[in-house]
């Protein structure tokens, strides 16, 4: 069934893209909401996201997951939005981060998933975006150093204080 979406994509098949829209839509939009706290922008990426779908679906190779392909270029889209942004203009490097003990990691498992979501959404972009491509997408440092064009010092204190500020939220929750 996805291959045959897929061709029909391929071969611009507005029912078939239609269909591929429907059906990935609600997920992709959850991965742009992550990285783009204003819902009507977080739809914007998303409508962009999905015109780069449609013009590199000849690129899916079929190796490995559609959805999972799909994702890539939805993180991506995300992420040139917050590059055309500057949105890590304002970064400090890691020497001057605060850091705040770990003392309580116990506190994240009684919070529920969508209190873990809103806590997320609430940090500033940079913090946002950096939390999301290494604890959620699973870029190293000096990846998300590379595609925002920042230093592998930004990307760490980034880090740092987005996981600091999310313990002192989780910790206000319960």
């Amino acid at each position: 069934m996805e291959e045959q979406l897929i061709k029909g994509c391929i071969k611009k098949n507005i029912r078939a893209q239609q269909q591929v829209y429907e059906k990935y839509a609600p997920m992709m939009m959850s991965v742009c909401l992550r990285y783009v706290r204003d819902r009507n922008i977080a739809e914007d990426v998303l409508q962009d996201g999905f015109i780069k779908v449609f013009t590199k679906l000849h690129t899916y190779s079929g190796s490995g997951s559609f959805a999972g392909w799909m994702r890539k270029i939805f993180v991506n889209t995300a992420l040139e939005h917050l590059r055309r942004n500057d949105v890590l203009k304002y970064s400090t490097e890691i020497e001057t981060a605060f850091y705040i003990e770990n003392d309580n990691v116990s506190a994240i498992d009684k919070i529920s998933a969508d209190e873990l979501m809103q806590c997320i959404m609430e940090l500033p972009a940079g913090f946002r975006t950096v939390f999301n491509m290494f604890a959620v997408e699973g870029y190293s440092h000096a990846e998300i150093a590379e595609k925002l064009g920042v230093r592998e010092g930004t990307s760490r204190s980034q880090y740092a204080r987005a996981r600091a500020i999310l313990q002192e939220k989780i910790l206000k929750l319960k």
